[in-house]
């Protein structure tokens, strides 16, 4: 069966993660035009939210290229695109505060956090070998196990999906309110700051929603051949 009445569904969720990716894009363009009342720079703003919560020995390093700011929790480093780090704008400093907020989670063991650190090492494994198993299942009825084990093994990688959500919301909503009170931004700026953030974690929902819809449809695959 190449055409399941759940690709309708999914060839949707494709069409809203391509309009993510390119609101993303648009919306960091159109505020990283705005300075930051404050002035301050992206990396100035990581590091001091990272001294005001005692992370000290947290380093704050710029990486090449667009979009590629990420905190490592194994280095455990913030580290800021190029754009993000040396300019002073509303999009610069509201990403680099959302990083540092993966930091703070860090240091206060956030239970979403621990959990999708404990998952990775298994999502790592079994997402490079469930793509496999589903073609072989899909393409060869009488191998109709292996669909049923690339299932499982698919059924992790979404769990890690659904369970990055909350840690990336947390740590918006930790950024927003740190920078507030630590007059990074003024109550005009807010609504800046919230469209940078909003749309950044749109990527990840559309993310998973495709995800989730695609394991739907191999269950409903794997569910109709076994009752045939």
């Amino acid at each position: 069966m190449f055409f399941h009445p759940m690709d309708f569904l999914i060839f949707i969720a494709f069409g809203l993660s391509i309009w993510a990716q390119f609101r993303v894009k648009g919306t960091f363009n159109k505020w990283s035009d705005v300075p930051v009342h404050s002035g301050m720079t992206g990396y100035e703003a990581a590091r001091r939210m990272l001294d005001a919560n005692g992370l000290h020995d947290v380093p704050v390093e710029p990486v090449p290229g667009a979009l590629t700011d990420h905190y490592d929790p194994i280095a455990r480093a913030v580290r800021l695109s190029e754009p993000v780090y040396y300019e002073h704008s509303i999009s610069a400093v509201s990403v680099a505060c959302h990083e540092v907020g993966h930091a703070i989670q860090h240091k206060v063991h956030y239970p979403m956090l621990v959990m999708r650190h404990r998952m990775f090492p298994v999502v790592n494994l079994t997402s490079g070998v469930a793509p496999f198993m589903i073609l072989a299942g899909l393409f060869f009825q009488q191998f109709n196990f292996l669909l049923g084990l690339g299932i499982v093994f698919f059924s992790a990688a979404v769990a890690f999906q659904l369970v990055t959500l909350p840690v990336e919301f947390n740590a918006s909503n930790r950024a927003r309110d740190l920078m507030v009170a630590e007059g990074f931004i003024t109550n005009d700026e807010e609504r800046g700051v919230a469209k940078v953030l909003n749309a950044a974690a749109l990527t990840y929902v559309a993310a998973a929603l495709i995800s989730l819809l695609e394991l739907l449809k191999y269950i409903m695959i794997f569910n109709s051949r076994n009752n045939d």
